[in-house]
């Protein structure tokens, strides 16, 4: 088993550690993660970043997990803040024309399924949201916020208590970059 991880850290990009909260600055924004300190500890020292496990036996399985999730999660939320992250939706309807309409932080689903009564989800973070007439863009720094917002677009649009063969209207994912 490998007790400790280590991530390059790009030229152009900024990790700062304060207490249990990691900041990643880079060319495109920032992003903060909070770091369980009873699990692994994060050293930064000359471009790179290693995560190492804790000594205490009674969370080694724990520790162990942990730290290989936090090693994905650190790497994404890097090369987001260097290069962006942009995923492509697609609004399909068969039924009823639905249209998306982008109001501060939240999202409305106007006349899906018919529905007089808009849904309305929320953007996460510091997404943003593009709706050019069936193509909606979702733009980001952070993979979790980007990953959540489109899941919460997902969500929303689930026709409950009918066949989803039939009713397939909804917004999905196309295409990601």
């Amino acid at each position: 088993m490998i007790n400790m991880y280590e991530i390059k850290i790009p030229v152009g990009v900024d990790v700062t550690l304060s207490d249990s909260t990691l900041t990643i600055k880079g060319k495109l924004g920032s992003t903060s993660k909070t770091i369980n300190t009873r699990l692994v500890s994060i050293g930064i020292d000359k471009g790179k970043m290693t995560i190492g496990l804790t000594s205490n036996k009674r969370f080694a399985k724990k520790a162990a997990l942990a730290a290989k999730a936090l090693d994905t999660e650190l790497s994404g939320a890097i090369a987001g803040v260097e290069n962006g992250i942009e995923r492509k939706m697609v609004v399909f309807y068969a039924h009823f024309p639905t249209t998306i309409e982008i109001k501060g932080d939240k999202i409305l689903i106007k006349n899906i399924f018919g529905e007089k009564v808009p849904r309305i989800t929320s953007i996460v973070g510091s997404t943003k949201v593009e709706v050019k007439g069936q193509d909606v863009t979702v733009k980001g720094v952070d993979p979790y916020d980007v990953g959540q917002t489109i899941a919460n677009i997902r969500g929303i649009c689930f026709a409950r208590g009918n066949d989803t063969r039939v009713f397939q209207d909804g917004i999905y994912l196309a295409k990601e970059e």
